[in-house]
């Protein structure tokens, strides 16, 4: 079992094992070792992102430490979303791609996450060499004096990205005469995303783009889209984009306030690739992907697969089946064409393409199709001992069970352990609002009795 990695790399309480600067540097060390021997080039190179944490200038510089003691030469690109540092790892034929951010948690957590010189998050394989080296530190070779690596700051990654982004909607794209609020929950977008939207032609209007070090995903961003959806409402404007703290994730909403999440999005994009023909063999979503997107690609006779939780899962069967979209319901969308990875504000731009050439509005588009009701409810709990006696008890199985028999088809529960939080996540998803109220209320309370 991965005592370092996650679901989605390293993640943890700042100045914590294993968020501390201690470790950050034999992360770098243990990560350079395993990389150098792949390498093609007599200096080795990674690209260094962060999001806007206060406790990301310590994990850089720790990430400096241990990479240039291994020979690396580091490019530092400062506040940039993860995506931006997986296409230019990628760009930059660097070796690795190393970004500092806990994605949607709070300001207090911090994270790792490394991708390879294809831009795509390293394999499980290349993880369980890390973790052993960084287990057994006398294993690690620091390189002879004369070849420690340096760090340099790569002053153009914002202009690099926004062409990036730019490029990848068609040149005639104008987005005059919208108004959009763009929220970047005090994170890794704060600068770029509203930059790129403007000189698109749109009128922007920025909410959660002052970030202190502290206030990242703090009542905004995807996690929170009620700061977006009432900036659209009372400003008046066509639509709204929130992005997450380091923009791998999209909610938007329509001009009447109504939230839209990454299913609706995959959808009305996914139709219009569809009727374009430019969508390769079907979409990839998740176990968490709304049973009833699936009916209405199923009705238009689009292939629909699913995997587990986690856009490295859909990415991984993307590459593996041909797909070129896929993407998850809370909001990491992967457009193949374009990214290796989730890409908040390119899928915004995806959206706001159809929205332009079908001319329609934000809410039509909204609501490509009719989604079953569900709910997702969090058990916080304390270890993961807790945890696997929620999700392996008899009497929950059992009580599973029974109301999916209840449901007949028309509904499922799924329920799992989180990834990067001490949660035990609970999605119940029916045809009736009721029934999955009832559900959920009733599951809940069964998971919490049996380890009371």
């Amino acid at each position: 079992m991965a005592k370092y990695f996650g679901t989605d790399g390293v993640r943890g309480v700042a100045n914590t094992a294993p968020i501390t600067s201690e470790l950050a540097m034999r992360l770098g060390q243990a990560t350079g070792q395993v990389f150098r021997k792949y390498s093609p080039h007599g200096r080795p190179t990674v690209v260094i992102g962060k999001d806007t944490r206060l406790s990301g200038y310590m994990l850089e510089s720790a990430l400096q430490s241990g990479f240039t003691s291994m020979g690396f030469y580091c490019l530092i690109v400062g506040p940039l979303p993860t995506p931006a540092v997986a296409m230019l790892t990628q760009s930059l034929r660097s070796d690795i791609g190393v970004m500092v951010t806990a994605s949607h948690n709070e300001f207090i957590d911090n994270g790792i996450k490394i991708f390879g010189s294809d831009g795509v998050k390293i394999s499980h394989k290349m993880q369980d060499e890390i973790e052993h080296l960084m287990e057994n530190p006398d294993e690690i070779k620091l390189v002879s004096p004369d070849k420690i690596g340096k760090s340099v700051r790569l002053d153009d990654a914002i202009g690099r990205y926004t062409e990036f982004c730019k490029m990848s909607v068609p040149k005639n794209l104008s987005l005059e005469g919208l108004r959009i609020v763009v929220d970047c929950a005090n994170g890794a977008a704060y600068k770029i995303a509203p930059k790129v939207l403007w000189e698109l032609g749109a009128q922007v209007v920025r909410i959660g783009c002052d970030p202190d070090g502290h206030n990242i995903n703090r009542n905004c961003g995807a996690v929170h889209p009620q700061a977006m959806c009432d900036a659209v409402k009372s400003h008046g404007a066509d639509l709204g984009i929130s992005l997450d703290g380091d923009a791998d994730r999209l909610i938007m909403c329509d001009e009447n306030g109504k939230v839209l999440d990454g299913d609706q999005i995959i959808a009305a994009i996914a139709t219009n690739m569809h009727k374009k023909k430019t969508l390769k063999k079907g979409v990839v979503g998740t176990v968490m992907s709304n049973m009833g997107m699936e009916e209405y690609f199923k009705d238009l006779d689009i292939e629909f697969v699913r995997t587990p939780v986690g856009d490295h899962h859909v990415g991984l069967a993307m590459r593996e089946d041909g797909h070129n979209i896929g993407g998850e319901s809370s909001g990491h969308v992967i457009f193949s064409d374009y990214a290796t990875t989730g890409d908040g504000l390119l899928a915004a731009l995806q959206f706001l393409d159809v929205m332009k050439e079908e001319s329609t509005n934000a809410s039509t588009l909204g609501s490509t199709f009719k989604a079953f009701p569900q709910k997702l409810h969090n058990i916080k709990v304390e270890n993961d001992k807790i945890a696997e006696e929620m999700l392996t008890n008899s009497k929950v199985t059992s009580y599973i069970k029974n109301i999916e028999q209840d449901l007949n088809g028309d509904g499922r529960i799924l329920i799992r352990k989180s990834g990067t939080e001490p949660l035990v996540r609970v999605m119940v998803e029916a045809r009736e609002t009721d029934m999955v109220e009832n559900y959920t209320k009733s599951l809940v309370e069964t998971m919490e009795l049996v380890v009371a």
